[in-house]
């Protein structure tokens, strides 16, 4: 049997001499087959060799808490070249960078996903068990080489992830939403409940956030509307962005408050902390699970609850999804005014009944009419948003909450995506977010806040 340094040297050969082919195997076919990776036995011999070996030699250094991110990796890296140096093999320089990169990645990183996660182009990372990597680009799904060694070596890159933020997964709790330290959102999903292997799924988080000259640039909405809803956020006005999964409910909710004023005192509450506020005094607060004994969760509901104490101006909530909905109603009626929200629904109609359906769930015996004002009196702007055919992300609705009218909450858009134009021979939409010609009646409640509309932005000739 061939000795490991002769196996590899005849797989760099081979490597270097079929280059070409190489390339054509890790992508995609054209009839939609799943993507290959290129990585012989002797390969992954090597790597795992040197991984061992660099173990071995750093052991506790790796966990040293005073050490700084700069010290370890630069350690790593220069015990990495010894080891490399060490194994008796002769390798193409293409072949011993690409080993070395793996194991950093490992070691410093989250492994064959960590290419990905500096890959800025790059909204979503999906990995549907150990060999299968998909990602999302452009608002469209592509698989993609790479994989992990096995089943084990994802599971201890998801436990990497969650324990840096006090938060577990096992059979006991085979689910849990965690986020890593730039602040991209996890969701994690173990056997036995993923029955295929474990599951991870991480929305990226943008270093640089995207801000209203963005948003417009990428046409979810125009000038106009921008100014509109500055209006609205600078009156005080109660506002829910609503949406899909996937939709960019975080990133508008993220350009809303960016309107806020600068002297004003603001609450966050998300499940995982993904705001990127700039304004002077904000105060950042994160919901947290039960421990291993099933005690010690603190709840959204518990948070909103408790800033109410802590003498908010505004409270922005990353997402409303229990009966936190009621705590928050109660906020937006008692003074709290400028409260945003974020909840998921299938338009702004759709918003209302999950609301209701939301408030219902803490358990309080209300009449659904009594629930309905208090709906109607609270909130006063939906902001609709929708990911497109073309994977596009656009604000569809900008919808004022009226009155009651008998038992119905009346609705009118102010602004509405204009889908008659259809998609050009691209698949790329067309259309554009138009003004409906119709005046808001909450005018007068900007006024009192002194905040000023031009009456232009509603006319109906433009966007």
């Amino acid at each position: 049997m061939s000795s490991l340094a002769d196996r590899l040297a005849a797989a760099s050969r081979d490597r270097a001499a079929n280059l070409s082919s190489s390339t054509a195997l890790e992508q995609k076919t054209a009839s939609g087959g799943r993507a290959k990776r290129v990585d012989t036995d002797a390969f992954r011999e090597l790597k795992a060799s040197v991984h061992n070996r660099l173990l071995t030699q750093l052991g506790p250094k790796l966990y040293d808490v005073n050490l700084t991110q700069g010290e370890l990796e630069r350690m790593v890296r220069g015990a990495l070249q010894e080891a490399m140096q060490e194994e008796d093999v002769i390798l193409s320089p293409a072949d011993r960078t690409r080993i070395a990169q793996e194991i950093a990645d490992d070691i410093l990183g989250y492994g064959p996903i960590e290419p990905f996660l500096r890959d800025p182009d790059l909204t979503e990372v999906m990995v549907n068990g150990h060999d299968d990597i998909w990602i999302e680009r452009s608002g469209r799904l592509q698989q993609v080489e790479g994989r992990f060694s096995d089943e084990q070596h994802l599971r201890r890159t998801i436990d990497k992830i969650v324990s840096r933020i006090g938060r577990r997964v096992d059979e006991s709790s085979p689910m849990v939403d965690a986020r890593l330290p730039d602040g991209s959102r996890v969701n994690a999903v173990i056997p036995p409940l993923a029955i295929d292997g474990s599951v991870l799924t991480i929305r990226k988080f943008s270093a640089d956030p995207y801000t209203v000259d963005d948003l417009v640039a990428f046409g979810s909405f125009t000038h106009r509307t921008a100014q509109f809803l500055d209006a609205c956020v600078r009156g005080k006005l109660n506002i829910i962005v609503s949406g899909s999964t996937g939709a960019g409910k975080t990133t508008t909710l993220n350009v809303l408050s960016s309107f806020i004023p600068t002297d004003e005192r603001i609450l966050t509450i998300e499940d995982a902390a993904e705001l990127q506020l700039h304004q002077d005094h904000v105060v950042r607060l994160e919901s947290r699970p039960a421990n291993i004994e099933g005690k010690g969760a603190v709840h959204i509901r518990d948070l909103v609850k408790n800033a109410l104490r802590m003498r908010p101006d505004r409270i922005v909530v990353g997402e409303v999804r229990d009966s936190a909905a009621l705590d928050m109603l109660q906020a937006m009626n008692t003074g709290h005014d400028g409260s945003i929200c974020t909840v998921h629904s299938n338009g702004p109609r759709d918003t209302l009944a999950r609301i209701e359906t939301m408030v219902l769930m803490a358990g309080m015996d209300l009449p659904m009419r009594a629930i309905r004002e208090q709906v109607a009196s609270a909130v006063d702007l939906i902001v609709h948003q929708a990911r497109l055919r073309d994977g596009s992300r656009r604000i569809t609705h900008v919808t004022e909450v009226e009155r009651m009218e008998g038992d119905v909450i009346t609705l009118q858009d102010v602004f509405l995506y204009d889908h008659s134009k259809g998609f050009d021979e691209d698949g790329r939409s067309l259309g554009g977010l138009r003004a409906t010609g119709l005046r808001p009646k909450f005018i007068e409640k900007l006024a009192h806040n002194n905040v000023h509309v031009d009456p232009m932005i509603f006319a109906r000739d433009g966007g």
